[in-house]
């Protein structure tokens, strides 16, 4: 059943429960905002439904609460960091604060980090960086989740991939990863008792299925746009590892758990490369000419991050939706 928790009910909670786990006053602060807002801009899966799993990183010691980023190389616009096993969704906010900022001194930042852990709700630093004027792209690594076209057992991530595109008159955000349904979603599915409404990966026999049950045992999800996706997987999988001098997807599955990621974050600013003037012009012509397309019985057409606004205001005035009882396990853990 699903409940609604006022949000700021949810930011105390969440803030009280992490400052239980370690976290100083400013980080568990910080960590409750980034989960909560995830929830509160209709993303669950990534938001309070991760909260306890998150925990539980803590507790087993992959993810440590009192580390903080520190910087390794530095050339120019691009800067190297070490998450030092920190909070992912901390190191992320972080290393996206750094992009930000170059990119207001030289036009373009760009900022690699390893030994980083989960960053949950990717859109989250694709919205921080369109929310302070600048376009923002960033990606991570994961745990093999994911076939080589043609494969049998997982080699690729799922490696998702945000951009962020300031615009006045509503932001352009996508948030994607390269397997058709991320596994939060698909987790989703699982526990209401669904079946998902594409085929989202494989099952046991090669044969794509609909059963999240059958692809999250296999971990052998369905790469976007068939071999396309899995060649993206692979090559941002190597850009990460590449730039940040850390793991790849290979060296993660090594390890029997889900830490230790690379990630890349790059900033444009407009002001600075010479587009401030034109920006909502040109985007506002193509998201018009966009919206206008001609569609199928019941379709709706709609740009990335269109309804967040309208989601993050309903659920502002009427509570953040949640399942009952994954509250319930965040409550049990106080």
């Amino acid at each position: 059943m699903t409940i609604r928790i006022p949000y700021p009910e949810v930011l105390e909670t969440l803030k009280k429960l992490f400052l239980e786990h370690g976290f100083d006053a400013p980080n568990a602060e910080a960590c409750a905002v980034l989960f909560a807002k995830a929830s509160l801009e209709g993303v669950p899966s990534h938001g309070l439904e991760r909260v306890t799993v998150f925990l539980d990183m803590v507790k087993n010691g992959l993810v440590n609460p009192k580390a903080k980023p520190t910087l390794s190389d530095q050339f120019g616009s691009f800067e190297r960091w070490s998450g030092n096993l920190g909070p992912g969704p901390l190191n992320a906010q972080f290393c996206m604060d750094r992009a930000i900022s170059l990119s207001k001194e030289f036009g373009i930042g760009l900022v690699a980090v390893r030994q980083t852990n989960h960053w949950m709700r990717a859109g989250n630093y694709g919205w921080q960086a369109a929310d302070l004027g600048v376009i923002g792209i960033c990606w991570t690594n994961t745990k093999p989740n994911m076939p080589a076209w043609g494969g049998s057992e997982p080699k690729l991530g799922n490696n998702p991939l945000v951009v962020g595109i300031p615009r006045k008159e509503g932001h352009i955000v996508l948030d994607m990863a390269m397997s058709q349904f991320s596994y939060g979603k698909m987790k989703q599915y699982l526990r209401d008792g669904r079946q998902m409404p594409y085929e989202g990966g494989f099952d046991s026999r090669g044969k794509l299925t609909k059963e999240p049950k059958e692809v999250i045992s296999n971990e052998l999800a369905l790469p976007i746009g068939l071999w396309k996706g899995a060649g993206f997987s692979l090559v941002l999988d190597m850009l990460a590892a590449l730039l940040s001098v850390g793991n790849a997807v290979h060296q993660i599955g090594e390890t029997g758990s889900e830490y230790g990621l690379s990630q890349v974050f790059l900033c444009l600013d407009p002001g600075k490369l010479g587009f401030a003037d034109s920006i909502d012009s040109v985007l506002g012509n193509i998201v018009n000419d966009f919206l206008s397309s001609e569609t199928f019985t019941g379709n709706v057409i709609r740009y990335p991050g269109q309804n967040i606004p309208e989601i993050r205001a309903k659920n502002l005035a009427e509570g953040v939706p949640v399942e009952q009882g994954v509250w319930q396990g965040i409550l049990d853990r106080l």
